[in-house]
Protein backbone atom coordinates (compact mmCIF):
# COMPACT_ATOMS: atom_id res chain seq x y z
CA UNK A 1 0.00 0.00 0.00
CA UNK A 2 2.55 2.55 0.43
CA UNK A 3 3.78 1.78 -3.26
CA UNK A 4 0.81 2.70 -4.12
CA UNK A 5 0.18 5.96 -2.07
CA UNK A 6 3.43 7.29 -3.23
CA UNK A 7 2.30 6.32 -6.65
CA UNK A 8 -0.93 8.24 -6.17
CA UNK A 9 0.84 11.09 -4.79
CA UNK A 10 3.12 11.66 -7.74
CA UNK A 11 0.41 11.68 -9.88
CA UNK A 12 -1.23 14.32 -7.71
CA UNK A 13 1.85 16.80 -8.44
CA UNK A 14 2.47 15.71 -11.68
CA UNK A 15 -0.79 16.31 -13.03
CA UNK A 16 -3.22 18.39 -10.89
CA UNK A 17 0.36 20.90 -9.79
CA UNK A 18 -0.88 20.01 -5.77
CA UNK A 19 0.76 22.37 -3.56
CA UNK A 20 3.30 20.70 -1.34
CA UNK A 21 1.16 21.11 1.79
CA UNK A 22 -1.22 19.62 0.29
CA UNK A 23 0.75 16.31 -0.93
CA UNK A 24 1.88 15.98 2.99
CA UNK A 25 -1.74 16.43 4.67
CA UNK A 26 -2.66 13.44 1.68
CA UNK A 27 0.44 11.59 2.98
CA UNK A 28 -0.18 11.90 6.60
CA UNK A 29 -3.90 10.79 6.24
CA UNK A 30 -3.65 7.92 3.51
CA UNK A 31 -0.52 6.49 5.93
CA UNK A 32 -2.93 6.67 8.97
CA UNK A 33 -5.27 4.77 6.95
CA UNK A 34 -3.27 2.16 5.69
CA UNK A 35 -1.44 1.17 9.40
CA UNK A 36 -5.32 0.80 10.42
CA UNK A 37 -5.91 -1.79 7.10
CA UNK A 38 -2.96 -3.48 8.13
CA UNK A 39 -3.65 -3.39 12.18
CA UNK A 40 -6.76 -5.38 10.90
CA UNK A 41 -5.62 -7.48 8.27
CA UNK A 42 -6.91 -5.87 4.44
CA UNK A 43 -4.93 -3.35 2.29
CA UNK A 44 -5.91 -1.38 -0.48
CA UNK A 45 -6.69 -4.20 -2.58
CA UNK A 46 -9.05 -5.91 0.08
CA UNK A 47 -10.74 -3.06 1.93
CA UNK A 48 -14.54 -2.94 1.24
CA UNK A 49 -16.97 -0.43 1.56
CA UNK A 50 -17.69 -1.56 5.13
CA UNK A 51 -14.03 -1.38 6.01
CA UNK A 52 -13.70 2.30 5.38
CA UNK A 53 -16.80 3.04 7.13
CA UNK A 54 -15.40 1.42 9.99
CA UNK A 55 -12.45 3.60 9.64
CA UNK A 56 -14.60 6.67 9.35
CA UNK A 57 -16.62 5.65 12.76
CA UNK A 58 -13.31 4.64 14.87
CA UNK A 59 -11.53 8.03 13.45
CA UNK A 60 -15.00 9.36 15.09
CA UNK A 61 -14.10 7.21 18.72
CA UNK A 62 -10.81 9.39 18.64
CA UNK A 63 -12.53 12.46 18.67
CA UNK A 64 -11.08 13.67 15.79
CA UNK A 65 -12.90 16.90 14.48
CA UNK A 66 -15.09 17.28 11.40
CA UNK A 67 -12.96 18.78 9.57
CA UNK A 68 -9.71 16.45 10.52
CA UNK A 69 -12.24 13.74 9.22
CA UNK A 70 -14.04 14.90 6.22
CA UNK A 71 -10.00 15.66 4.76
CA UNK A 72 -9.13 12.09 5.41
CA UNK A 73 -12.36 10.73 3.73
CA UNK A 74 -11.60 13.39 0.71
CA UNK A 75 -7.65 11.38 0.43
CA UNK A 76 -9.56 7.95 0.86
CA UNK A 77 -11.89 8.84 -2.06
CA UNK A 78 -9.26 10.33 -4.18
CA UNK A 79 -6.97 7.23 -3.97
CA UNK A 80 -9.65 4.62 -5.04
CA UNK A 81 -10.65 6.91 -7.94
CA UNK A 82 -7.51 6.94 -9.01
CA UNK A 83 -6.94 3.27 -8.35
CA UNK A 84 -9.93 2.84 -10.53
CA UNK A 85 -8.84 4.65 -13.29
CA UNK A 86 -5.66 3.18 -13.34
CA UNK A 87 -6.92 -0.54 -13.10
CA UNK A 88 -5.36 -1.69 -9.73
CA UNK A 89 -9.41 -2.74 -9.05
CA UNK A 90 -12.33 -3.65 -10.52
CA UNK A 91 -14.27 -0.91 -8.50
CA UNK A 92 -14.55 1.59 -6.05
CA UNK A 93 -15.58 1.01 -2.92
CA UNK A 94 -15.18 4.34 -1.62
CA UNK A 95 -17.73 5.99 -3.98
CA UNK A 96 -20.82 6.04 -2.32
CA UNK A 97 -19.50 6.82 0.95
CA UNK A 98 -21.05 10.22 2.21
CA UNK A 99 -18.52 12.52 4.58
CA UNK A 100 -19.33 14.27 7.71
CA UNK A 101 -19.04 17.29 5.99
CA UNK A 102 -17.31 20.60 7.31
CA UNK A 103 -19.03 22.86 9.89
CA UNK A 104 -19.33 26.24 9.06
CA UNK A 105 -17.75 28.04 11.44
CA UNK A 106 -16.49 32.29 11.38
CA UNK A 107 -13.14 32.96 11.25
CA UNK A 108 -11.18 33.67 14.15
CA UNK A 109 -9.58 37.68 13.68
CA UNK A 110 -8.13 40.43 15.33
CA UNK A 111 -9.56 43.64 16.08
CA UNK A 112 -8.07 46.87 14.53
CA UNK A 113 -6.36 47.18 18.06
CA UNK A 114 -5.10 44.06 18.87
CA UNK A 115 -3.47 44.22 15.25
CA UNK A 116 -1.26 47.33 15.88
CA UNK A 117 -0.10 45.87 19.16
CA UNK A 118 1.05 42.85 17.40
CA UNK A 119 2.95 45.00 14.79
CA UNK A 120 4.19 47.69 17.23
CA UNK A 121 5.48 44.82 19.03
CA UNK A 122 7.32 43.60 15.85
CA UNK A 123 8.92 47.03 15.94
CA UNK A 124 10.40 46.73 19.85
CA UNK A 125 10.68 42.92 21.02
CA UNK A 126 13.68 41.55 19.15
CA UNK A 127 17.41 40.28 20.28
CA UNK A 128 18.93 42.59 17.66
CA UNK A 129 17.91 45.47 15.52
CA UNK A 130 18.31 42.83 12.43
CA UNK A 131 15.44 40.79 14.02
CA UNK A 132 13.52 43.80 14.84
CA UNK A 133 13.58 45.08 11.58
CA UNK A 134 12.52 42.02 9.68
CA UNK A 135 9.84 41.26 12.38
CA UNK A 136 8.65 43.95 11.21
CA UNK A 137 8.57 43.62 7.60
CA UNK A 138 6.67 40.39 7.63
CA UNK A 139 3.67 41.75 10.14
CA UNK A 140 3.58 44.79 7.83
CA UNK A 141 3.30 42.58 4.73
CA UNK A 142 0.75 40.12 6.43
CA UNK A 143 -1.81 42.57 7.59
CA UNK A 144 -1.18 44.66 4.55
CA UNK A 145 -1.76 41.74 2.18
CA UNK A 146 -3.62 38.71 3.75
CA UNK A 147 -1.35 36.32 2.74
CA UNK A 148 -1.15 32.99 3.56
CA UNK A 149 1.97 31.83 5.78
CA UNK A 150 3.75 29.67 3.40
CA UNK A 151 3.86 32.29 0.76
CA UNK A 152 5.10 35.12 2.97
CA UNK A 153 7.88 33.03 4.42
CA UNK A 154 8.88 31.91 0.76
CA UNK A 155 8.71 35.33 -0.81
CA UNK A 156 11.84 35.78 -3.53
CA UNK A 157 13.50 38.67 -2.15
CA UNK A 158 13.81 39.71 -6.57
CA UNK A 159 9.67 40.66 -5.54
CA UNK A 160 10.43 42.81 -3.26
CA UNK A 161 12.70 45.15 -5.12
CA UNK A 162 12.72 48.53 -7.05
CA UNK A 163 10.46 50.31 -3.96
CA UNK A 164 7.38 48.02 -5.04
CA UNK A 165 3.77 49.23 -4.68
CA UNK A 166 2.72 45.83 -6.04
CA UNK A 167 3.77 41.92 -4.77
CA UNK A 168 3.66 38.87 -7.04
CA UNK A 169 2.69 36.22 -4.70
CA UNK A 170 2.81 32.52 -5.73
CA UNK A 171 0.01 30.63 -4.33
CA UNK A 172 -1.63 27.49 -4.27
CA UNK A 173 -1.30 25.12 -7.41
CA UNK A 174 1.51 27.65 -8.32
CA UNK A 175 -1.03 30.52 -9.02
CA UNK A 176 0.64 33.58 -9.72
CA UNK A 177 -1.37 37.05 -8.14
CA UNK A 178 -1.00 40.66 -7.25
CA UNK A 179 -1.23 42.48 -3.88
CA UNK A 180 -0.98 45.49 -2.81
CA UNK A 181 1.02 47.47 0.26
CA UNK A 182 0.26 50.19 2.40
CA UNK A 183 2.52 52.51 2.49
CA UNK A 184 3.66 51.37 5.75
CA UNK A 185 4.36 47.72 4.32
CA UNK A 186 6.63 49.25 1.72
CA UNK A 187 8.57 51.46 4.59
CA UNK A 188 8.98 48.45 6.74
CA UNK A 189 10.49 46.71 3.22
CA UNK A 190 12.32 49.35 2.21
CA UNK A 191 14.48 49.76 5.69
CA UNK A 192 14.47 45.78 5.84
CA UNK A 193 16.15 45.31 2.16
CA UNK A 194 19.05 48.02 3.50
CA UNK A 195 19.55 45.19 6.19
CA UNK A 196 19.16 42.22 4.59
CA UNK A 197 22.08 43.48 1.41
CA UNK A 198 24.32 43.94 4.17
CA UNK A 199 23.88 40.69 5.88
CA UNK A 200 24.24 38.90 2.06
CA UNK A 201 27.53 41.38 1.71
CA UNK A 202 28.80 39.40 4.49
CA UNK A 203 27.83 36.02 3.09
CA UNK A 204 29.71 37.16 -0.03
CA UNK A 205 32.54 38.11 1.65
CA UNK A 206 32.78 34.65 3.37
CA UNK A 207 32.63 33.22 -0.10
CA UNK A 208 28.76 31.92 1.03
CA UNK A 209 25.97 31.92 -1.66
CA UNK A 210 23.38 34.40 -1.07
CA UNK A 211 20.20 33.38 -0.73
CA UNK A 212 17.55 34.45 -2.97
CA UNK A 213 14.60 34.86 -0.22
CA UNK A 214 13.51 38.21 1.47
CA UNK A 215 13.58 36.33 4.97
CA UNK A 216 16.43 34.15 4.85
CA UNK A 217 17.57 31.84 7.28
CA UNK A 218 19.98 28.10 8.04
CA UNK A 219 16.74 26.18 7.53
CA UNK A 220 16.91 23.35 4.65
CA UNK A 221 14.13 25.16 2.87
CA UNK A 222 16.64 28.35 3.05
CA UNK A 223 14.13 30.67 4.55
CA UNK A 224 12.14 31.23 7.41
CA UNK A 225 10.19 28.16 8.09
CA UNK A 226 6.15 28.35 8.59
CA UNK A 227 6.59 26.87 12.54
CA UNK A 228 9.15 29.28 13.28
CA UNK A 229 7.04 32.18 12.46
CA UNK A 230 3.88 30.20 14.08
CA UNK A 231 6.12 30.55 17.16
CA UNK A 232 7.50 34.46 16.61
CA UNK A 233 3.65 36.03 16.10
CA UNK A 234 2.80 34.11 19.45
CA UNK A 235 6.25 35.65 21.28
CA UNK A 236 4.86 38.95 19.56
CA UNK A 237 1.25 38.20 20.96
CA UNK A 238 2.99 37.98 24.77
CA UNK A 239 4.74 41.17 24.37
CA UNK A 240 2.08 43.14 22.61
CA UNK A 241 -0.61 42.29 24.98
CA UNK A 242 -2.71 40.07 22.94
CA UNK A 243 -4.03 36.93 23.85
CA UNK A 244 -1.78 34.82 22.27
CA UNK A 245 -4.33 31.70 22.07
CA UNK A 246 -6.14 33.74 19.54
CA UNK A 247 -3.07 35.11 17.70
CA UNK A 248 -1.87 32.95 14.37
CA UNK A 249 -0.37 33.81 10.86
CA UNK A 250 -4.35 32.70 9.92
CA UNK A 251 -5.97 34.98 11.96
CA UNK A 252 -3.75 38.23 10.32
CA UNK A 253 -4.99 36.65 7.22
CA UNK A 254 -8.55 36.73 8.44
CA UNK A 255 -8.33 40.37 10.01
CA UNK A 256 -6.94 41.50 6.66
CA UNK A 257 -10.25 40.14 4.55
CA UNK A 258 -12.48 41.13 7.68
CA UNK A 259 -11.20 44.75 8.12
CA UNK A 260 -11.74 45.11 4.58
CA UNK A 261 -14.62 43.77 3.78
CA UNK A 262 -15.86 46.72 6.91
CA UNK A 263 -14.86 49.19 5.31
CA UNK A 264 -16.31 48.95 2.45
CA UNK A 265 -14.69 46.30 -0.42
CA UNK A 266 -16.62 43.74 -2.10
CA UNK A 267 -16.11 40.10 -1.90
CA UNK A 268 -14.81 39.57 -5.41
CA UNK A 269 -12.03 41.98 -4.47
CA UNK A 270 -11.30 40.26 -1.41
CA UNK A 271 -11.26 36.60 -3.34
CA UNK A 272 -8.63 37.95 -5.85
CA UNK A 273 -6.34 39.29 -3.33
CA UNK A 274 -6.81 36.29 -1.11
CA UNK A 275 -6.28 33.47 -3.93
CA UNK A 276 -9.21 31.99 -3.18
CA UNK A 277 -10.38 29.90 -6.54
CA UNK A 278 -14.27 29.90 -5.61
CA UNK A 279 -16.04 33.01 -3.98
CA UNK A 280 -18.11 30.25 -1.69
CA UNK A 281 -14.61 30.31 0.52
CA UNK A 282 -14.32 34.20 1.22
CA UNK A 283 -17.79 34.05 1.81
CA UNK A 284 -17.06 32.99 5.50
CA UNK A 285 -16.45 36.56 5.79
CA UNK A 286 -20.28 37.95 5.06
CA UNK A 287 -20.71 37.87 8.81
CA UNK A 288 -19.01 41.49 8.98
CA UNK A 289 -21.61 42.66 6.54
CA UNK A 290 -24.90 40.90 8.37
CA UNK A 291 -23.27 42.53 11.29
CA UNK A 292 -22.97 45.99 9.69
CA UNK A 293 -26.39 46.21 8.35
CA UNK A 294 -27.91 45.05 11.71
CA UNK A 295 -26.25 48.56 13.20
CA UNK A 296 -27.20 50.75 10.15
CA UNK A 297 -31.34 49.32 10.93
CA UNK A 298 -30.97 49.56 14.39
CA UNK A 299 -29.43 53.11 14.12
CA UNK A 300 -31.27 54.68 11.61
CA UNK A 301 -34.77 52.86 10.83
CA UNK A 302 -37.71 55.14 12.33
CA UNK A 303 -39.09 52.49 13.92
CA UNK A 304 -35.55 51.10 15.88
CA UNK A 305 -35.61 53.23 18.86
CA UNK A 306 -39.89 52.22 19.51
CA UNK A 307 -40.49 50.76 22.82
Amino acid sequence: MPRRIQTFLEAQAAELDAAENTRLAYARDLTNFADWLGYHGMDFDTAQREDIEAYMVSCDAEGLAQSTRARRLSAIKQLYRFGFEEGWRADNPAIQIKGPGRAKRLPKTLSVDEVDRLIGAAQTAGTSRQDRLRNTCLMEILYATGMRVSELVSLPVSAARGDPRMLLVRGKGGKERMVPLSPSARDALTVWLQTWDEINEERIAKRAQPSKFLFPTHSKQGHLTRHRFYTLIKELAVAGGVSPDKVTPHTLRHAFATHLLAGGADLRSIQTLLGHADVSTTEIYTHVLDERLRELVLEHHPMANDE
